[in-house]
């Protein structure tokens, strides 16, 4: 009987399945392309419209907040663009870039509502999430980066196998 089972395999059988997972996960971020694609043909479209709309904001008599507000929001589309690109070319949600849309924007508010008819509690909420997204652009220069061919995980997986690989050989040697 002992006999019998040294002589099955020790590999794990290979179960086939109905599902191709492989193929699945690669149709859906095909679809998921084409989305974000979607999305940036609507953005510049929408870029040109704003741009259409400022300039005739410049015609006398000009309103300063009006064209303000207008410069202010297509900077804003243009750093939208910017993330769905960065995001087609790298597969990924830039970080930096998503901050400073979020620090124009909270700045295009404060100036299109003005800082005076603003409340003091906007206010100190407005400055309380400015220094917490100014921490959050001065930490990510620090942060590793993970997504410019460098996994994390798999660096300190190879470690992991690498001090194990030495005490084995240490144990061997021993």
């Amino acid at each position: 009987m002992i006999g019998l089972l040294k002589n099955l395999p020790t590999k794990p059988v290979k179960r086939e399945s109905w599902l191709n997972l492989g193929r699945i996960v690669q149709t859906l971020e095909l679809i998921q392309d084409l989305i974000v694609i979607s999305l940036c043909i609507g953005l510049f479209s929408f870029m040109v419209l704003q741009i259409s709309t400022m300039f005739l904001s410049l015609i006398p008599p000009i309103q300063f907040h009006v064209v303000t507000a207008d410069i202010l929001s297509l900077l804003i589309l243009v750093e939208l663009f910017r993330l769905l690109i960065i995001y087609l070319q790298e597969q990924r949600v830039s970080i930096g870039v998503a901050v400073e849309v979020s620090i124009v924007s909270v700045l295009r508010e404060m100036i299109v509502r003005g800082v005076l008819e603003t409340s003091f509690m906007q206010v100190l909420a407005a400055c309380a999430f400015l220094l917490v997204l100014g921490i959050l652009m001065v930490l990510r220069v620090w942060l590793p980066p993970t997504f410019e061919g460098i996994d994390p995980e798999q660096q300190v997986s190879k470690r992991h196998k690498k001090r194990l690989a030495q005490e084995m050989l240490e144990m061997n040697g021993h």
